[in-house]
């Protein structure tokens, strides 16, 4: 039995990316035209292209997403959203379904892959990791991102988690921004996505619903940088409690 779920998660990981490729391919050219404009056009007409891809592809893969607490985000406001970070599908499920125009920190390892890299770099903003220039131009890029009204996707984690804990430790990255910004922090937390692609199986996976639940704003308003580890600690223990108490639920 445990042979034939083998097979079956392998075979249905091989749907899933073939699925993948080919929608993708659908998208590449007007990704393409629309990555040529300028910010914060850019992200503007990139939301909407992503959220109609994503909301085809993932019910074609039996993962349909569901949303919660998109009342939270209020018009004509933007925020830094962080996010709990289990597997590779988070950003494909997390950025799409933010309401309104959203860009998030990625690694630029993935922006080389063929085809694939111009849909990556377009709706993110890239950092290497392994230069401090690098790094130092993505914090600006990101203040600047919330000075022109579009939201901040961040996975403060920085990592997948690989641990058996609820979430790793918080970086300072996002709540940096958030106080520079004087922007509310939305926490989001999303449930399933390691269970459907989980980092330990290669080349495996397994169909689920997906759920992105929303949670009301933190204002940062009159915090200061000496706030950032109290806000941290806070959010942290905010999103924590949420994920215990209602994995067991939508699992």
């Amino acid at each position: 039995m445990k042979f034939l779920k083998n097979i079956a998660g392998y075979v249905y990981a091989c749907y899933a990316l073939l699925l993948f490729v080919a929608t993708m391919l659908v998208v590449l050219v007007p990704v393409w035209l629309i990555s040529k404009m300028k910010e914060p056009r850019r992200a503007q007409l990139m939301h909407p292209l992503f959220k109609a891809w994503m909301s085809v592809y993932m019910p074609l893969i039996f993962c349909p997403v569901s949303r919660k607490g998109k009342q939270h985000f209020k018009k004509g406001e933007n925020y830094v959203v962080v996010i709990n970070h289990n597997s590779l599908m988070d950003i494909p499920v997390s950025s799409p379904w933010i309401p309104g125009p959203n860009k998030t920190l990625a690694k630029v390892e993935m922006s080389r892959v063929p085809l694939f890299g111009v849909i990556y770099k377009a709706g993110s903003i890239l950092v290497d990791r392994k230069k401090e220039g690098s790094r130092r131009d993505s914090i600006l890029r990101m203040q600047t991102t919330l000075e022109e009204g579009t939201n901040l996707c961040l996975y403060p984690e920085g990592t997948r988690n690989k641990t058996n804990e609820p979430l790793q430790a918080f970086y300072d990255g996002a709540f940096i921004c958030a106080i520079k910004a004087q922007k509310p922090i939305i926490p989001g937390i999303i449930f399933n996505t390691g269970t459907v692609l989980p980092h330990n199986s290669k080349g495996w996976a397994r169909p689920k619903r997906v759920h992105i639940h929303f949670l009301e704003p933190i204002a940062t308003k009159g915090l200061g940088i000496e706030d950032v580890a109290q806000l941290k600690t806070s959010v942290h223990e905010i999103m924590k409690s949420y994920y215990i108490t209602h994995k067991n639920q939508l699992s």
